[in-house]
């Protein structure tokens, strides 16, 4: 495949257009039209519809934009590294984190990276939703217990689980429903907890539903009821006596993994915030995010 006409194709597909491509990069117009119809005949493929006034992409256009985007982007800044003389990270890194390993550590993961690397620009959403890494122009993903995703590559770097605590000053019984603290339309009406007695069933009544993990465990400091949050968040609640164990949750492990997209090569960015990650984490252990929390 003839690099430079991919190139081309790019270029026209970003800007949506032949005239304005050539006029954001100075290039004759027909000689972006040629070099399009050139590739486009050498794929056997139609990668544009070409209207009377617009041109839009084709499914096997968008398909090819991208993947050809994103290479051409790492191919470019692999070239303009080993022109400066080495593989220094430099450029946009564009990272979508969960929400909750956002309001407790992203903050101060960012501030080390930049500091570290200040030819890096970080860009850094905070959302659950899963993502199109592609579409969206994401360069790593941070998400809790990712399905398996063959488009995919990474690695887990954390380690958690939940529990169930509550106030000292909430008590319960073998049989009435416990108030509760629950996250969203969990349907759930008991948990189901592991405790050196063995194996038991909370009934509950949720009497609170938030949306946030950090609001729960506010509303349970609070004595508003009992809630399954994870260790990290409340370790040191636990260790002061703001709360109590009441077990752990079955079947809770939960594993943050960072995802990039395994048609890429790997850059210099990513590579140094996965390396990042790993200094913070070396134990992948709860207890080393719960470090990055602040009464």
């Amino acid at each position: 495949m003839d690099l430079l006409a991919l190139a081309d194709f790019t270029l026209v597909a970003r800007h949506g257009g032949f005239g304005k491509a050539a006029r954001a990069a100075s290039r004759p117009k027909a000689t972006l039209s040629r070099r399009v119809a050139e590739l486009e005949a050498s794929l056997g493929l139609r990668l544009f519809e070409r209207g009377a006034r617009d041109l839009k992409l084709t499914q096997e256009g968008r398909a090819l934009f991208e993947r050809a985007g994103a290479l051409l982007t790492d191919l470019e800044e692999t070239a303009a590294a080993i022109a400066a003389g080495g593989d220094r990270p430099r450029g946009r890194l564009r990272i979508s984190a969960p929400l909750l390993f956002s309001q407790t550590a992203m903050g101060r993961l960012a501030a080390e990276f930049a500091l570290r690397y200040p030819d890096v620009r970080l860009e850094v959403t905070t959302e659950d939703r899963p993502v199109d890494m592609i579409e969206e122009a994401y360069d790593l993903v941070i998400r809790v217990n990712p399905d398996a995703d063959e488009a995919l590559v990474g690695r887990p770097f954390l380690h958690d689980r939940l529990v169930v605590v509550a106030s000292p000053a909430l008590s319960r019984t073998d049989d009435a429903p416990v108030p509760a603290v629950v996250r969203g339309a969990d349907p759930a009406e008991s948990w189901t907890v592991t405790t050196p007695e063995g194996t038991l069933s909370i009934p509950i009544d949720p009497i609170l539903r938030l949306s946030s993990l950090v609001m729960i465990r506010d509303a349970v400091r609070a004595e508003a009821g009992a809630a399954r949050l994870p260790v990290s968040l409340v370790s040191r609640d636990l260790a002061a006596g703001r709360l109590v164990h009441w077990g752990d949750v079955a079947g809770s492990e939960i594993a943050l993994w960072a995802l990039y997209p395994s048609r890429r090569l790997l850059s210099a960015r990513v590579s140094a915030f996965l390396d990042l990650l790993k200094r913070a984490f070396p134990q992948s252990a709860p207890e080393e995010l719960a470090a990055y929390l602040t009464d």
